[in-house]
């Protein structure tokens, strides 16, 4: 019984959190990738992309609401997620063409392009302060959970709870649905072909009468579809803050060159191994291994690696081992 506690602990606490966190970094993650395959250059402003999707679908979120419109057990925010993605899209192409367009025509160096996006990034953290102001705003309704602590305890007799919330199991089939669509945009339509052609050699692409601004367009789109996608699901997982956007930056690129930089499937991997490696080193053991082994030798610490002030410092650390022992990531290969 004891081990059945401590296995309902660990998922309760650990495996489950972890699962949809890391789904959230792998969009993120997928965003980064997208861009940097296309374009070759490290976006920082994604971040704040993901804030303003997030911010825009809860503005309609609202709306909604004040209107009497609900999606019943599911949150309201599903309902607003494609007019966020809508104007996620609008935002992404207007930079692309205010912006970004210069320095592409000048054939401006990679490092030229992260810099402007850094000015991109605190001019869109700006806008957005202004609109919904720095403080945390709750996103979900709906039915909160579809497994509760006591609900499990009385059907188990186990002293320990799991719940799984409901945002949580929205986050993972969401995440799923998005991964797949965006595989099978780049293996099987003629648009994605043409971007994986584009990202494998731009000459030779551009020989074969592929457009270059058709190909950055969509890929601004697809990085702005994912960007919408994850910066809601954290927002409904947890809660939205303006300010949180810019933190996940580090996990989220963490995720994309611990994978493999320019690697769909290295993103993904990588957000799961960041977000597994956060989870685990800031969880405290004692209680877990309380239940394991004979009450003497659990000791009086809390038995955790690294306090939660500390999580992100974990994706810091990992990148960092990851440049110095495999600069090109888990996975190798051909960008796209």
């Amino acid at each position: 019984m004891d081990f059945l506690n401590a296995i309902a602990l660990f998922c309760n606490f650990v495996l489950v959190p972890a699962t949809a966190y890391g789904a959230q970094l792998a969009l993120g993650a997928l965003g980064i990738t997208v861009i940097y395959s296309i374009l070759r250059f490290a976006n920082f402003a994604h971040g704040e992309l993901m804030s303003w999707g997030a911010m825009l679908t809860l503005f309609l979120t609202w709306y909604l609401q004040s209107a009497g419109i609900h999606a019943g057990p599911l949150p309201t925010a599903l309902l607003a997620l494609p007019v966020g993605i809508l104007g996620t899209i609008a935002m992404a192409l207007a930079t692309e063409r205010i912006v970004y367009r210069f320095y592409r025509k000048q054939r401006a160096s990679s490092i030229t392009f992260a810099i402007v996006s850094v000015g991109v990034m605190f001019v869109m953290a700006g806008l957005i302060r202004f609109m919904i102001g720095p403080g945390e705003q709750v996103m979900t309704d709906g039915h909160r959970f579809l497994i509760r602590a006591v609900e499990f305890k009385h059907m188990t007799g186990l002293d320990e709870g799991f719940a799984i919330k409901t945002t949580q199991v929205i986050t993972i089939a969401v995440a799923m649905v998005m991964t797949g669509f965006l595989f099978w945009f780049l293996y099987r339509t003629r648009s994605g072909k043409a971007m994986r052609a584009f990202s494998d050699n731009e000459d030779l692409a551009l020989l074969s009468g592929i457009n270059p601004d058709r190909i950055v367009a969509i890929a601004w789109i697809l990085a702005a579809i994912l960007a919408t996608v994850s910066g809601t699901l954290y927002g409904l997982d947890k809660s939205y803050k303006p300010f949180v956007f810019m933190q996940l930056l580090l996990p989220i690129f963490a995720a994309a060159i611990v994978g493999g930089i320019g690697q769909p499937v290295g993103a993904i991997l990588g957000g799961f191994v960041i977000a597994y490696s956060e989870v685990l080193l800031t969880y405290a053991y004692r209680k877990f291994l309380a239940y394991l082994v004979p009450g003497d030798w659990v000791p009086e610490g809390l038995l955790q690696l690294l306090s939660t002030d500390y999580k992100f410092a974990v994706s810091f650390i990992i990148l960092v081992v990851v440049l110095l022992i495999r600069p090109t990531g888990i996975i190798r290969g051909k960008l796209l």
